[in-house]
């Protein structure tokens, strides 16, 4: 009796650290994920931090790629625009995630969300608001959670209602 009370305390007690430690998975995914959002516009070291280096990404116009077609891309266009002061005050785009769900399954996280990408305030070109659903697949290596697989879809613009 005495060991099925101490099997069903340690059970309780794993049960309970599991619990918690996948919270701080979630928080410190959510928090990954907003500070990717911030500098996704401009930043190439956020995006080193954020993609795996065996990155499968997906984009929303059906192209696939890796980590290092986004970061070369980014390297042309700060080449293209100059300085990094430059670009930053010209980035037309600012990104945030809503209806955020992040499922972490041991070493590995799905997190999927609706993007928007909207005019940034004081931008020098004009642009639309955008919206995408996204899911990323992240492993956590080393102790630090990374995007493994990207998926993104665009979300067409509502029709206009007939009136």
């Amino acid at each position: 009796m005495l060991l099925k009370a101490l099997g069903l305390k340690a059970l309780l007690m794993l049960t309970l650290f599991h619990h918690s430690a996948a919270a701080d998975d979630r928080e410190t995914l959510d928090n990954l994920l907003s500070q990717f959002l911030t500098g996704a516009a401009d930043d190439i070291q956020v995006h080193e931090r954020f993609w795996a280096d065996d990155l499968i990404y997906t984009s929303s116009s059906g192209q696939r790629f890796g980590k290092s077609t986004i970061i070369e891309g980014m390297e042309k266009a700060e080449q293209k625009e100059g300085n990094k002061e430059k670009k930053a005050a010209s980035a037309p785009i600012r990104y945030r995630a809503e209806d955020t769900d992040i499922r972490v399954l041991g070493e590995t996280a799905i997190v999927a969300f609706r993007l928007i990408a909207e005019p940034a305030p004081g931008g020098d070109k004009p642009a639309e608001k955008m919206e995408f659903f996204n899911t990323g697949t992240f492993v956590k290596r080393d102790g630090e959670w990374r995007a493994l697989a990207w998926q993104a879809t665009k979300i067409p613009a509502p029709e206009p209602a007939n009136g």
